[in-house]
């Protein structure tokens, strides 16, 4: 593996050493317009191959019809060529630098109409990395309440309960926690720290425009976390013609929860817009399914409120900016427990968190018009966020500041096959957290630097190569390099691969936030009283694989993707549960490592009936006290299907099924057998989920749907649960639903 890693680096450095190569090589600069003519009117055109015959030298429009391209000095002609278009050749003369063109339309049969619908899923060809496009169209088969309930018909992500308790729902990709996913808000950093698990739910579906989801590393622009990859979340903007003046969601399950968004905007102008997002949401009732005499979910009250404002000035200025809070008061347990009881032996055991949070954030741009392809931005944000917990006689209240800013340059190099971005970042994260009677304190401070240098030559090969150096305060200096590659030897063919480090520091209580609902003992075995628990940073080297092909059978669409991921951990906090009554923390001693294989097929077999059907394996290892285990509570095999059928009169139904394979469950301890098991895999299961909705001319929509309904609970979620203030009492030990069938209905109203 140490060999792999330093062919990356020497592969970075020949790259960025060749670019400068490649760009200077050129001997005269070609610049010009590609129009499109429509009844008389010239178009400029976006996406158009410029080639100079004889050279292996190309590139492609922008979005304003222009490109730049610097070619021999013996070159004598330009080509245009278009898919649907009549190729063109302009002469170039001695001494000249313009070549502008006009593309003609290829004639078609009047009485052919060609269409496309699209999908609400759907992975590009042409981007370097492999990026999954999940719009609001795939979003709105589910209820989607909530950011952590977004990924019923993603199989690419897996969501499963932290606990039995606290109803938290946490991530996992690649077979990896969910704190190894980079997860932004536009590209700002988002879910992470104090709110690595709890913060899923702070982003309501409704407010949710699209996600771009990508496996394996990711870009140095975005800092040197992602481990496993990048979910960015990109939320309705008022400034968009598409976005209605106000919308309203509605929603109500049987099991006693209860929903409403509004999303209001105001357009002033062309320059400046803003709107308004509101969530209010509450848990009300009391509902035992598995009858343990544990609530299944607790009782909540959740309030999110958010603004922003966005500004286009007339000179190539944008500037945004909002703010936003969250309030969020919970209460579980037993079903007698109220929040006033004392937790002593002989009364109810319960649980009760509270969470106060704001943060706000700013984007600055300028684009330069009169130098092409050049911008410069700079993000800011800041946070507060604090939370008081109690699991039974077990406290954990916490409190985080962070501030994060990241200024980004980018230009073109000669020609817009050469893209340089560089840029300055600085992560500030100041951490308190009491945990029972210990007291953890912990200020990070990380300024940065990177540079990111992107080749594309015409639509065959594209190459994203990175590198950024930090410096951490506690950890010291560490570089992050990153490699991208895209090949397409066909038209409808792309081959990715990638590979690059990822560095983190663990939030252990907070993202081990599920195993404080048991009567496990906490043993911090870190050996260095400087770092952060006394452990080292997490350092991690990700490769990857992948292809993408599309195709066209019966006159129908269809895509076929297919990936292989290794993510190789070069030290990893441990999280050992190997004995029942314990949680040890402590630094990687031996191997940890994760395969992931996933193949997905998505075809129209027939006219708006959309069939999705996925298969992935994960070999998730870990070295526990000298011994190679498998991850516990990750299953090996998944398989997904899921149809989307939408009829012309604007009904629809989805309907979601889902295999899961067995998981590893670790050693527990039975009070009524007084026994202790060893490691014991857990059956393999069945899920179902469907929804039903009908629209009424885009403005109002019933739906209807329901999540398990095969109504399978996992037996026993609880162990102890009769008495929980005994030794053997756990409710982290959840491999599968712990919530029964559920069924749920709302409207949403838009006002155009």
């Amino acid at each position: 593996m140490k060999f792999l890693k330093n062919i990356t680096q020497v592969l970075l450095m020949l790259v960025l050493l060749q670019c400068s190569t490649v760009v200077y090589a050129q001997d005269r600069s070609v610049y010009g317009t590609v129009f499109e003519e429509i009844n008389g009117t010239k178009t400029p055109m976006a996406g158009v191959v410029v080639k100079i015959p004889g050279y292996n030298i190309g590139t492609q429009s922008d979005v304003d019809g222009t490109y730049r391209l610097s070619v021999p000095e013996a070159a004598t002609m330009v080509v245009f060529e278009r898919t649907g278009y009549l190729p063109d050749t302009v002469a170039l003369h001695e001494g000249a630098n313009n070549a502008s063109t006009i593309l003609r339309d290829i004639k078609q049969l009047k009485e052919v109409q060609v269409t496309y619908r699209k999908k609400g899923n759907e992975i590009g060809l042409l981007d370097t990395r492999k990026t999954e496009l999940i719009s609001e169209r795939e979003l709105l088969k589910a209820a989607c309440c909530n950011l952590s309930e977004s990924f019923e018909t993603t199989p690419s992500v897996d969501v499963a309960f932290t606990d039995a308790v606290s109803g938290y729902r946490q991530i996992q990709m690649l077979g990896l926690a969910g704190p190894y996913t980079l997860i932004t808000r536009e590209n700002i950093p988002d879910v992470r720290g104090l709110s690595a698990i709890t913060g899923l739910t702070f982003t309501p579906g409704t407010w949710i425009e699209g996600m771009q989801l990508s496996k394996g590393t990711g870009s140095v622009v975005n800092g040197y976390e992602s481990v496993a990859g990048q979910l960015n979340i990109e939320l309705r903007k008022p400034f968009e013609e598409k976005e209605p003046k106000a919308h309203l969601n509605v929603y109500q399950n049987y099991q006693g929860r209860s929903e409403g968004n509004v999303i209001v905007k105001k357009k002033f102008n062309d320059n400046l817009s803003t709107n308004l997002l509101l969530h209010g949401s509450g848990r009300w009732l009391r509902v035992d399914n598995n009858n343990d005499g544990f609530m299944d979910q607790p009782l909540n009250t959740q309030f999110v409120g958010m603004n922003r404002w966005f500004y286009f000035g007339p000179k190539g200025l944008e500037i945004q900016g909002g703010v936003k809070a969250t309030y969020l008061d919970q209460t579980g347990g037993q079903l007698d427990y109220v929040q006033e009881t004392e937790q002593v032996p002989g009364n109810p055991w319960g649980f009760k968190m509270n969470t106060k949070r704001i943060e706000g954030w700013a984007k600055i741009g300028r684009v330069f018009p009169q130098k092409k392809g050049t911008s410069t931005g700079l993000q800011l944000s800041g946070l507060h966020h604090e939370q008081g917990a109690l699991y039974g006689v077990r406290n954990y209240d916490a409190t985080q500041n962070t501030f994060y800013a990241n200024w980004i340059f980018q230009t073109i190099l000669g020609n817009t096959n050469h893209n340089l971005k560089a840029g300055l970042s600085s992560m500030v994260d100041n951490y308190t957290e009491q945990f029972e009677t210990q007291t953890f304190t912990r200020n990070e401070v990380v300024p940065g630097a990177f540079v990111e240098y992107a080749y594309n030559y015409l639509t065959k090969f594209n190459l994203i190569a990175g590198v950024r150096g930090d410096y951490h305060n506690l950890f010291g200096a560490f570089v992050t390099p990153r490699l991208h590659l895209r090949y397409a030897p066909f038209e409808n063919t792309a081959i990715r691969a990638s590979a690059g480090r990822a560095q983190r520091t663990a939030n252990i209580l907070a993202e081990n936030i599920g195993y404080m609902a048991s009567a496990r003992s906490f043993r911090f075995l870190g050996t260095d009283p400087s770092l952060p628990y006394g452990l080292k940073p997490e350092v991690a080297w990700n490769y990857g694989v992948n292809l993408t092909q599309k195709f066209r059978l019966n006159y129908r669409d269809g895509a076929f993707s297919a990936d292989y991921y290794y993510t190789n951990f070069e030290n990893q906090v441990v999280v050992d549960v190997e004995q029942y009554n314990l949680v040890r923390f402590y630094n990687l001693q031996g191997m940890s490592f994760a395969n992931s294989l996933q193949g997905q097929l998505d075809y129209e077999p027939m006219v708006n009936l959309d069939v999705r059907l996925a298969y992935r394996w994960y070999d998730v290892k870990t070295t526990y006290g000298g011994t190679l285990k498998e991850r516990p509570l990750i299953a090996k095999h998944r398989a997904f299907a899921n149809i989307g059928y939408e009829t012309k009169n604007t009904w629809r139904f989805d309907y979601t099924v889902q295999w899961v394979g067995s998981k590893r469950v670790p050693a527990l301890h039975d009070h009524i057998t007084n026994t202790t098991s060893t490691d014991a895999p857990s059956p393999s299961y069945i899920q179902m989920n469907a929804q039903i909705s009908k629209t009424w001319n885009e403005v109002f929509e019933v739906y209807v749907g329901g999540e398990n309904l095969t109504n399978y609970m996992q037996h026993r979620p609880i162990i102890g649960s009769d008495n929980p203030y005994d030794p053997g009492f756990d409710a982290s030990m959840v491999w599968g639903p712990i919530m029964g069938r559920n069924i749920y209905a709302g409207i949403r109203w838009t006002l155009r």
